[in-house]
């Protein structure tokens, strides 16, 4: 009994003054889930989500233990006083005409950073308070070097990334952030995910041979109160991608977990607090009986999304019933009889940029906006980062719709500067109802140094899509919700009223020709230089360098040679 009280002692000096309770619950929490969703087109799409939130100042405190928050985003939050981190790579293009409004669009390559407001918990914008608001000396955004951020991020995300220019931010961007004109085509070399839970799915040589993939992180502070006197830090990675229904499936509409990522869900995350499915299953009906949907959901979960209600089937992969009946989850999705060919639901708002003009001098850019609402009109900004190759002449910008002039609301322009910064030119454009707003400025290309062409020069050159931002109508009312007890797509989808929806679109990049001069022409003339150096010099060098013996003619027959080599045999030597 005496022995025990010295290590009961010890126990509780070890838990400290609560020892008597249980041990500190984590500050960190990890939610994960994933939204499949049948096209319009007969393709689906699947967009996984995986948020962390972990309730400390990094920015303040010392913090040398991570638990679930990864290491190296951690220290780059507190070197570089980091506020907001947007960075996504895409492969393929949204098709927002077959495929209706996007989930997750980004464009092929953007990183966005900044230091403004903190978004609270409900989603509305509060300002950061002045006791957990570094000093501005440390907040060094944009840096002075371009090559800082790309640089930094290339060896933490494993991509190559490539920065053309200074930093920019837009006029109405908040002040404190600012993005960087990305090559708009990088390679991402690779990445490392835990495999459990819902990343089990997360096949490389399934995603990568998709329609469309789209890889994003985006890290952010959030207000623990509604007075926003502490923060939390967001870190939420995403990933979309879209199946094509005629490849994966055979040329059939149905699918399954196992037909698109060659795996099935075994079990939950054991480091997740939520792990959950979601299935798109509006068009279900059960009068109907044309679309069966398995295992059966237990629960159901409605509501407006992009303006659309919207019913999805919810799997709870921490129901140990769930998994446990089976040993597996494969949800499956079979059509009974063949669906009818529908003409897709056109958007609200959707864009389209294409080049225009011929030869190697001139050309045009031209971005069509169209809203097919039938009675509302409504504002879009619209944002252009263009290449310092391409000379813009701002004096023909042209905004038209339905055949009249548009005049924008707002403009504003900052002219390029040569081999430092791009163009960037920010319009608030009214978009009438039901009609198509032309866009277009005529640009001039430039004639590069020949060390600054890339290695395939006549392939082209990428130009990074347009921007669109908009406050589109809603044909449903639509309710704000608390965005922790709501899905985390629900949070994508920022609601200002009932009445309007908070949409951002990225139209496709461009491939623009320079003129490129011929680079054979150096390697015919590096060829035919050495060929001549090398036969006038050779044989002049070999005229200086040879020496010249004269041998004296030789004397004596046949016999003679007969003799020495029989001399040479016995040792004896030669005559």
């Amino acid at each position: 009994m005496a022995a025990a009280m010295p290590l009961a002692l010890l126990v509780l000096l070890l838990l400290g003054p609560g020892g008597w309770c249980l041990a500190e619950p984590p500050r960190d929490s990890l939610r994960e889930e994933l939204v499949i969703t049948p096209l319009p087109s007969g393709d689906v799409a699947a967009t996984f989500q995986f948020r962390t939130r972990w309730d400390s100042e990094l920015q303040r405190e010392g913090v040398s233990h991570y638990r679930l928050f990864p290491k190296a985003l951690g220290q780059l939050i507190s070197k570089y006083s980091l506020r907001e981190l947007h960075l996504s790579f895409t492969q393929g293009f949204w098709r927002t005409r077959y495929w209706g409004p996007p989930f997750l669009q980004a464009p092929s390559v953007w990183i966005n950073l900044g230091r403004s407001s903190v978004m609270s918990s409900q989603g509305s914008s509060a300002p950061l308070s002045t006791s957990s608001t570094p000093p501005t000396q440390s907040l060094p955004l944009p840096p002075s070097n371009p090559w800082v951020w790309p640089m930094t991020l290339t060896t933490t995300f494993c991509a190559m990334l490539c920065c053309r220019g200074r930093w920019s931010a837009p006029k109405t961007s908040p002040p404190g952030r600012s993005s960087c004109p990305v090559v708009p085509r990088a390679s991402l070399i690779s990445f490392h995910l835990l495999q459990a839970g819902l990343s089990v799915l997360l096949k490389a040589d399934r995603l990568f041979h998709t329609s469309y993939h789209s890889q994003a992180v985006h890290i952010r502070p959030v207000c623990r109160n509604a007075r926003c006197t502490s923060i939390s830090w967001e870190l939420r990675q995403t990933l979309s991608v879209v199946f094509d229904a005629f490849i994966t499936g055979q040329g059939k509409k149905d699918w399954s977990l196992f037909r698109m990522f060659s795996r099935t869900l075994t079990e939950p995350c054991p480091l997740a607090s939520e792990s959950r499915v979601y299935v798109d299953i509006t068009t279900y009906n059960q009068d109907n009986e044309t679309l069966e949907v398995h295992p059966p959901p237990t629960t159901t979960y409605q509501d407006v999304i992009l303006g659309t209600r919207k019913t999805y089937a919810i799997y709870d992969l921490l129901d140990t019933a769930m998994i446990n009946n089976s040993r597996n989850l494969n949800i499956q999705l079979k059509w009974k009889r063949p669906p009818e060919n529908e003409a897709p639901p056109v958007p609200f708002l959707h864009a389209q940029r294409y080049v225009s003009g011929y030869g190697l001098q001139k050309g045009e850019l031209s971005t069509l906006l169209y809203n097919t609402h039938p009675y509302r009109a409504f504002p879009v900004l619209l944002l252009d980062t263009v290449p310092w190759y391409l000379r813009l002449y701002v004096h023909t910008l042209t905004i038209t719709s339905k055949g009249k002039e548009n005049k924008p609301s707002y403009i504003h322009y900052q002219p390029a500067q040569d081999r430092l910064q791009p163009h960037l030119l920010e319009m608030l454009i009214q978009l009438p109802a039901n009609s198509v707003t032309k866009v277009s400025i005529q640009f001039e290309r430039a004639l590069l140094k020949w060390t600054e062409y890339t290695p395939d020069p006549n392939h082209g050159f990428y130009v990074s899509p347009s921007v669109l931002s908009a406050l589109v109508p809603s044909m449903v009312a639509a309710k704000p919700v608390d965005w922790e007890e709501s899905p985390l797509f629900n949070s994508l989808f920022p609601v200002s009223d009932g009445s309007n929806y908070f949409v951002r679109l990225y139209t496709e990049p461009l491939l623009v020709n320079l003129p490129t001069p011929d680079f054979s022409m150096p390697y015919n003339v590096i060829c035919l230089t050495c060929t001549v150096v090398a036969v006038c010099y050779g044989s002049f060098y070999n005229l200086l360098t040879r020496t010249f013996h004269i041998e004296e003619p030789r004397t004596g027959g046949l016999a003679k040679r007969l003799a020495n080599l029989i001399r040479r045999a016995r040792g004896v030597p030669p005559l």
